[in-house]
């Protein structure tokens, strides 16, 4: 009997926390897009490792698209100076690729020779984006897997580096400011982009190929089924419990390490670096 009510306790905690940990093979939610030649697969699909050489990189996407959820994932980047390339984990609406205006959640890693490592966030709101926030990790995210998460719902977007957040973006349509509703799938890849990614350094081949590895594969999320429907995705239930009160807004806890974290570790804001919609800025930068 005490052994019973201890596994009761044990699942109603995990539950209260949101989320649990469940290994699951990379095929049940995604599937290979492009640089197929670029991929392995290693301990029955638990993890999926990106190469990227002269020839090609290469990139991954769910299976259907989402609404609503808390996605997270982990990854470890390439063990070597990998200044120009970028290793990215995101939500898009843009699912052929063309651009354009579309909604689009980022988490953009730009390679380096060496710490400092830094991570670039973005949001896209039916529009082009532009809304670039970067940091310095605090850790080494080379030499081991780290988690990245993106907690969406009808009242905020939370961009979180193993769990901590770094980066609220509230929903204010109410004042005119465009908020990401559509229909968005997740994609990772790793591609070139030393035209832009590392201040202009290339990429030296002769440590190529470059490997980006994934792990996390599970997603907690709401299956978006049609537009007419997409408000099914805004219900607070047991099974989607990240559109509960809860998740309405950060706690005080949870706000001293977002502000904690920015004051820290973040070096470039588009609010301060060119000039944007002020109204959107002033919310977003005191949530």
């Amino acid at each position: 009997m005490v052994l019973d009510r201890l596994i009761v306790i044990i699942v109603v905690a995990v539950i209260a926390c949101g989320s649990i940990a469940v290994n699951v093979s990379f095929d049940k939610n995604y599937h290979i897009t492009w640089g197929n030649s670029h991929v392995k697969s290693i301990n029955q699909g638990n993890q999926i490792d990106l190469l990227m050489d002269q020839s090609s990189g290469a990139g991954f996407e769910s299976n259907v698209g989402y609404g609503s959820g808390f996605f997270q994932i982990k990854v470890k980047l390439p063990q070597k100076d990998f200044s120009g390339v970028v290793v990215a984990f995101y939500l898009t609406s843009d699912i052929n690729g063309k651009g354009g205006n579309h909604d689009e959640l980022d988490f953009e890693f730009l390679g380096s020779d060496g710490p400092p490592f830094t991570l670039q966030t973005n949001v896209f709101a039916d529009d082009a984006g532009g809304r670039e926030q970067r940091f310095h990790l605090w850790f080494d995210p080379t030499s081991d897997f780290h988690t990245y998460g993106i907690l969406w719902n009808q009242h905020q977007i939370v961009f979180y580096v193993d769990n901590t957040p770094i980066r609220v973006f509230k929903n204010n349509t109410n004042i005119g400011v465009n908020y990401p509703s559509q229909q968005m799938v997740i994609q990772g890849s790793i591609w070139n982009g030393e035209d832009w990614a590392s201040g202009g350094r290339k990429i030296d081949w002769t440590k190529a190929p470059f490997v980006a590895s994934y792990q996390g594969f599970e997603v907690t999320a709401c299956q978006f089924k049609s537009a007419p429907n997409k408000d099914e995705c805004y219900i607070s239930n047991p099974t989607q419990w990240w559109n509960g009160d809860k998740y309405i807004q950060l706690d005080p806890a949870q706000h001293k390490a977002l502000q904690d974290a920015r004051t820290k570790y973040m070096f470039q804001d588009y609010c301060t670096s060119k000039a944007k919609i002020d109204k959107e800025c002033g919310i977003n930068s005191t949530t």
